[in-house]
Order: structure tokens, then sequence, then C-alpha cells
């Protein structure tokens, strides 16, 4: 078994704008890592569309004929906020974000690979129950989470969001879900504006844990954050499957964050959530794309991440 790698073309397609942080280059330069030799043996398989039945297990279906509904002709954009945008192709891509997961999810299951990355977009992890936001539509990693609980019975699911913004959405579908875990790291006082401590989840809920990390937070932050306080509650939450928010726009070079991550610290969290999965999740891991910004570093942190899963 290896690593699998779901994408689709229909994620390039989705046009966001001239000039939007969120667009088809982030998965040219990852595109572009993967051509090198030892990344060679990774298998590719196309997402699937998600269903409907999938979707709503994080949408009404008002959410859902809402992003699926009138398609803009040619070149227009349909707003659904100041960040969030809608173009021909976007329809298809949004399903097949979210398709990637629930089918990496399957082939994790199914023992078809060891765990799997989804190299997709638009991200998921800002997308609320009811609203599009933050560049995101469908709440990918969510509806990932819910598919190994109600397709294949894995009572305790954990997401964990590494991102430099707080994956609020994931948070908000998850939040009155027993048997799921949502933890993140994330700059304070940044949008979305949410995932402060005292987050914790409602009683029969899903367990949160929300760790904010002040602006210009460097690696002895963010490893303190995972080591003192996520990793001991994960431990202690024992996930049957995790499934990781990668988001890697906390680094130095990336201008949508003030954090200050390195390389070597996405590899660093990367092993410590792969070994949580050794011990209690029989190694069942799905990792998904979420932000990301500047190509170079980009490429970097998903070729760091994608080592470790190749040998996880």
């Amino acid at each position: 078994m290896t690593t699998l790698l779901f994408s689709h073309p229909a994620c390039l397609d989705h046009d966001t704008g001239e000039f939007h942080p969120e667009n088809a280059d982030r998965l040219r330069a990852i595109t572009r890592i993967l051509e090198h030799e030892e990344f060679s043996f990774l298998i590719h398989a196309q997402a699937p569309e998600a269903t409907v039945e999938q979707l709503l297990r994080a949408h009404p279906l008002e959410h859902i004929e809402d992003i699926l509904g009138p398609v803009p002709e040619g070149e227009a954009y349909r707003y659904l906020d100041q960040d969030t945008v809608i173009s021909r192709h976007t329809r298809e891509a949004a399903l097949r974000s979210a398709g990637a997961v629930c089918a990496a999810v399957d082939a994790v299951m199914s023992g078809e690979a060891r765990n799997a990355f989804c190299i997709v977009r638009p991200p998921g992890h800002h997308a609320e129950p009811d609203a599009a936001m933050g560049f995101c539509l469908f709440s990918n990693a969510a509806i990932g989470a819910l598919h190994a609980r109600d397709a294949h019975g894995i009572s305790r699911v954990a997401v964990i969001d590494f991102d430099a913004h707080h994956g609020n959405g994931t948070q908000a579908v998850l939040w009155t879900q027993a048997g799921m875990f949502y933890g993140s790291t994330h700059q304070d006082d940044a949008f979305p504006y949410t995932g402060r401590p005292d987050e914790t989840g409602p009683p029969g809920g899903a367990v949160v844990v929300n760790v904010p990390l002040p602006a210009g937070a460097k690696s002895e932050d963010f490893r303190t954050a995972f080591t003192d306080t996520i990793l001991p509650k994960l431990r202690d939450f024992a996930p049957g499957m995790l499934i990781l928010s990668a988001g890697f726009d906390a680094h130095a070079a990336d201008g949508m964050s003030y954090l200050r991550l390195q390389v070597s610290d996405f590899d660093w969290v990367t092993r410590q959530l792969l070994d949580v999965a050794r011990d209690t999740a029989e190694n069942r891991v799905v990792s998904v794309l979420e932000g990301g910004y500047e190509p170079r570093a980009l490429a970097a942190c998903t070729a760091a991440h994608l080592r470790l899963l190749m040998g996880g």
C-alpha cells in the first residue's frame, strides 16, 4: 500500500478572478513538485463528485442548492461575499473537492491505500453549515469525517487543522456531533475571528480544542500548542481515523498571516499526527489541502507533508 492522491482538472478550472489569492496557481505549484522522482510511486486517482447524501451530512439542502444553482455564464462571477466567488466551473470543482475526501476515506477504509492526500480547491474549512465564506463552499474535511462515521462506522473521528486561520466551518458542522474531535492552531485575532480556547464543544457533542497563536508566533509556540494541549487531548480521545486540514499559510513566507512557521514545523506536526494514527487509528489518515498562498512555500510544505505520508 502507498499514499493515494486525489485530484481533478475541474479544481484548476475554478476561476476566482484576477489577483485573487485562492487561485489555480496553488495547485500548479504542487503539481510541479509531484513531477520529482521521489514522488513517482504515488498513485493518482480522479476525485469523484460528492453526492447530495454526503453533502447533506454537513449542509442543509438550501445551502447545497444555492452553491449548485445558477451558474454564471462566460467570464461572469457570482460573489457570495467579498472573498468567495462562483464562476462557470466552480460547481464541479466544489463537488470534486468534497467528493475527494469521501473517496479518500473509502480508499483508506478498504485498504486500497495506507493514507490519502486530496489536492483540491476550493478549500473547505470556513464553509459554515448554511453559508459559504473565506474562499470555501462546502465543508470538505467535516463532510469526510461524517462520512467515515456514517458510511464506515468509525465511532471516533478527529479533524486536526493547522491552517493559519481557524476552521470556523468545520467546527460549526461538527459542534453537535458526538464522536467528533476538532483541534486547531491558528492566528489569534485574525479572520474569521473565531476559535477561542473556551470554545470546547457542547455536552454530548464534539470535543473542540482551540489554541490561538499570537501574531509573530514561531516554531516553539506552534509545537508547544500541540505538545502541551492538542496532542494529549487527541490521544485521550483515541480517534479511529484522523482527517487533517492541511493549510500551509502559517509559513513565514506566506502573506496571508503573521505566523512565522517553517517547512520543518509542518514536517514535525505531520510526524506527531501520524504517530497518533499509528497508535489509535490503525494508521488511517486522510489529509486535505486548505490554505497556502505563496507558491514556493506551499510546494515545499506539501512536499514535506507528502514524504511523511508516504512513509507512514
